[in-house]
């Protein structure tokens, strides 16, 4: 009668403790501007957590920046630059697992302008995020494009980001982690004035702190 008490004990234990290797949770999702969801497929503006006004006559203007292209050094691949008085181009965001419905925190992905290719002065590259190579001069990674989308392998290691919370904002890191082994440096991507005024994405042990907001 023991021994038979004694395995009751044990298999109710079993049964009422979560089941050793069960799936984690999965990490949040990114949250645009207006409290929704980010989604793989949609165009959104990337703009500044802090904006800031100016005086327009007797109104309060909205002093719009956002991501943009720009031909810096060598005409092509474009590089990715932050303009100012205007939103910028709309970009997607892609996930490294294709089935993922919605874009989540802490999680690979590739990110891409939402440009007509036609119009592109540079359409021999894609629009898609890549880390350029060291900038030995300025002692900088920059992000520019010319990246391709999905196929996670040491070739496509400079093409895969990640989206962090920041405060009350996101920042964007270069943190791949698609291949097993990979232990790539870990760098927030922040904003690199240059000598001629451009301000240029780089990786940065300071943050530009994001929003994203939906293009309609």
């Amino acid at each position: 009668m023991k021994n038979i008490l004694l395995v009751f004990v044990l298999l109710f234990g079993l049964v009422s403790q979560p089941l050793l290797g069960a799936v984690d949770a999965l990490p949040e999702a990114v949250i645009d501007t207006s409290g929704t969801e980010l989604q793989p497929g949609l165009s959104y503006y990337v703009v500044p957590a802090m904006r800031s006004f100016t005086r327009c006559g007797k109104f309060e203007c909205l002093n719009a920046e956002g991501l943009s292209l720009a031909s810096i050094g060598e005409s092509c691949p474009l590089d990715v630059v932050v303009e100012q008085r205007s939103f910028g181009l709309p970009l997607s965001f892609s996930p490294l697992d294709t089935n993922e419905s919605v874009v989540r925190v802490s999680t690979d992905l590739n990110i891409m302008f939402c440009t007509d290719r036609t119009s592109y002065s540079c359409a021999e590259y894609s629009p898609v995020w890549k880390l350029d190579h060291f900038d030995v001069s300025k002692g900088k990674w920059f992000v520019t494009t010319g990246g391709s989308m999905g196929n996670p392998s040491w070739e496509t290691i400079r093409n895969w980001f990640k989206i962090e919370k920041c405060d009350s904002a996101y920042r964007i890191v270069y943190c791949p982690s698609v291949c097993p082994s990979s232990k790539h440096m870990c760098k927030d991507v922040g904003v690199f004035v240059d000598e001629n005024g451009y301000r240029r994405l780089a990786l940065s042990d300071v943050p530009f702190k994001v929003k994203f907001q939906l293009a309609k």
